[in-house]
């Protein structure tokens, strides 16, 4: 099997799992989010855009309920035996919650304590509702797996560090190509390939770039220009190895830099530097945003900067790679060694029609972070 760890890294999550659902008084909980199924068994597919669910009881017991495509998908990539994968009948009239409630049934749960993940784009409301009518009284508990997923074992943090040299890897690939003449697409197909030529995978989604009016964008759209001699252009990309990512965030100037742009460059890398600096083990999230809004604020950018100024990264599936929780006002949740977050210092002046962008992934280490990425912050002029 192409697993991405040792045996005994998914054993040590598993036990893991158990002792959170003992905590919050579970016999067993439904799985629906494909970064829980791939962190607790390897099982690595898109198949959760159907009805999918994994189940994991108090006794560390994981079955699986899935379409036929997936058999060999949960084989191949999980650690999964014959005997724990179930596969629904798929015919006019199916109805894979039953089979789910079945299944259940099967492994002794009925009227037991049950949670069940609905925060994610592994459960629509449609299947959510079939669930909720063939096994009442499910217990809201999308933040068990999702706590145990954010403190990284070493191995994980070895595929971040990883995903990190790709990252560093496609800037290198864009600044090699950007000038002005330069087309948007042949930027994108470099990033990218930079990453799948290091063995990476496609990110949680699209990488985004955006060149002119499309500089002030956060996200990706589809329209492709060939830059003017005199541009910019924000590139947000994440290098991606075994679905574990580290996220960047660089704007380029194509031509003469203003003194507007220097001024926002050198407040987004000391806006930056303020937030590597507040993140500390123990101390909560909203120190981070606030450290940002600090130095925009004073350096007169308030309004052109955001509400959230980061997020943490994982190994996670469409449609963001963005893996919560974020860094925003007020947020009390505690940091913890082992933690990888984004940093990101947007800047996007719609009236003077600027933007400058800033950002990288770090470790949350005992004292303080580590950068992830080799790249420089120096402002970059093509």
């Amino acid at each position: 099997m192409p697993l991405h760890f040792e045996i005994s890294e998914f054993h040590a999550r598993i036990t893991r799992a158990q002792l959170a659902l003992e905590n919050a008084g579970l016999d067993a909980i439904l799985l629906f989010a494909p970064e829980s199924h791939l962190w607790l068994t390897g099982y690595d597919t898109f198949g959760f855009a159907m009805f999918q669910c994994m189940v994991l009881d108090a006794d560390g017991r994981i079955d699986l309920l899935t379409r036929a495509p997936d058999l060999r998908q949960a084989r191949h990539t999980s650690i999964l035996r014959d005997d724990q994968i179930h596969i629904w009948e798929e015919v006019e009239g199916a109805t894979p919650a039953q089979d789910l409630a079945r299944l259940l049934a099967l492994r002794g749960l009925n009227g037991k304590r049950l949670g069940w993940e609905t925060q994610t784009a592994g459960l629509t409301t449609w299947n959510g509702d079939m669930v909720r009518a063939a096994i009442p009284n499910l217990v809201e508990a999308s933040g068990i797996i999702r706590g145990c997923r954010r403190l990284k074992s070493s191995a994980e943090i070895t595929m971040h560090r990883r995903a990190a040299a790709l990252s560093d890897d496609a800037l290198d690939a864009a600044l090699d190509i950007t000038r002005a003449g330069a087309f948007e697409g042949d930027i994108l197909a470099a990033m990218q390939g930079a990453v799948f030529k290091g063995g990476g995978d496609y990110a949680g989604n699209e990488f985004i770039l955006g060149s002119g009016p499309g500089a002030l964008l956060c996200r990706y759209y589809s329209g492709r220009r060939t830059l003017d001699s005199q541009d910019q252009l924000t590139l947000e990309w994440s290098g991606a190895y075994a679905r574990y990512h580290a996220a960047m965030m660089r704007t380029l100037v194509v031509g003469k830099v203003s003194d507007a742009q220097r001024h926002m460059h050198a407040s987004a890398v000391e806006a930056l530097e303020a937030c590597e600096a507040a993140i500390r083990p123990g101390d909560p999230m909203g120190n981070v945003f606030d450290a940002h809004a600090q130095v925009f604020d004073k350096n007169g950018l308030k309004h052109a900067r955001l509400q959230a100024c980061g997020y943490g990264m994982g190994a996670v599936y469409n449609p963001i790679w963005v893996d919560f929780p974020m860094f925003y006002a007020g947020n009390p949740l505690l940091m913890q060694a082992g933690q990888v977050f984004f940093l990101h210092m947007i800047l996007m002046d719609s009236e003077a029609e600027l933007a400058m962008c800033w950002g990288h992934s770090v470790l949350v280490t005992e004292t303080g972070v580590e950068r992830l990425s080799r790249s420089p912050l120096d402002l970059v002029a093509l």
